[in-house]
Parts: C-alpha cells; structure tokens; sequence
C-alpha cells in the first residue's frame, strides 16, 4: 500500500490570526452599538420626562380653571431650574406658597392666584431634580379672536454619543440641548 502525502489537513497559523482579527473587529462594533443604545436610552428617558413633566403642569394648571381662565395676558414667566422670574403678567405667580393642609407655615387654604403660584413652584422644583440643566419658558397670549392660547417650552442639557469619526463634533461627550414645546388651552 502506497500512502500519499497531500496538503496537510487543519488550520495554519496564519488562517487561525485572520479569524482572530475579524472576530476582534466584530466584537468592537458590538461594543460600540450598546454603547450608542445605552446612551440612546438615557436620552428617551429624559426626553419622556420632559413630555411628562410638561403634561404635569397643563394638568395642575387645568384643575386650578377659577384662576387660569381669567389670566391677564401676554403671561411670560421663564425659569432656570427651581428659580421662577414673571417677565409679564401676574407677579404673584413668582412668590412662593404653601397650600398644604396640616403643614406648619402653610397659607392653606390658598386663593386661586396662591394656588396656581404654588403649583408652578412645586413642579419647576421637582423638573429641576429630573432634567440636567432644565431651563423654559410658559407663555399665554389671547388671540383678537378665540381663547386665550399657552405654551410650556424646555430645554435641558443632554450627552451625546458619536456613532463614528463622521458624526464627532468635537468629542463624544458634547452637550447637546433639546427643545421640548406643548401648547394647550387653560
């Protein structure tokens, strides 16, 4: 019987290196797609919270109509985090009320202005702690024709991750700022 001698069978050591380098290069695309789903999460959370807190307010401010029906307008009041400033309109609306019953120094029971002054401190205190940075703005105007109309607009400050070198501004932990805008009826 006469043996052959072929190609020897298996890998070479070269073969087994390239398998290496294409299976390195898939993991780390791997990596950086979770990673960019991870900080995509972060960001749908805080734009959530934006469109909930917002709708929170539209809420307190609907529940309290003996004093948001009767408004004078233009209203213009801005904040930056819990600190609330009244460029136009009712200055009440800056001061600072406890409606809580049972509570010590509270000024229950409130009057409808008190009221709605003390709805917009407690929500901008409880934004503040949920959104980075938050800054905003409520507006109501009263259209020649029609209701009075507002608008609560935020922005907070966000991170932002680069997908590749294309999409890197300048580095991967810019700040970005999103707008969110909900106009409604009192």
């Amino acid at each position: 019987m006469h043996l052959r001698r072929g190609r020897p069978r298996g890998f070479t050591l070269i073969e087994v290196l390239v398998a290496l380098v294409v299976i390195g290069v898939g993991m780390l695309g791997l990596a950086k797609i979770q990673a960019l789903a991870y900080a995509s999460t972060n960001t749908a959370s805080l734009r959530s919270l934006a469109a909930l807190e917002a709708s929170s307010l539209v809420s307190a401010i609907g529940s309290n109509r003996a004093y948001w029906s009767t408004v004078t307008t233009p209203l213009s009041i801005t904040f930056t985090g819990a600190t609330i400033n009244v460029t136009s309109g009712d200055g009440t609306l800056a001061n600072t009320y406890n409606c809580q019953y049972g509570v010590a120094g509270s000024n229950a029971p409130c009057t409808a202005a008190q009221m709605a002054a003390y709805n917009l401190g407690s929500w901008a205190t409880n934004l503040s702690t949920l959104l980075p940075s938050v800054t905003g703005a409520l507006n109501c105007t009263t259209p020649a024709t029609g209701p009075t109309g507002c608008w609560i607009q935020l922005q907070w400050m966000e991170r932002t991750v680069a997908v590749n070198s294309q999409s890197l501004s300048s580095n991967s932990t810019a700040m970005a700022a999103p707008t969110y805008t909900l106009y409604f009826v009192p």
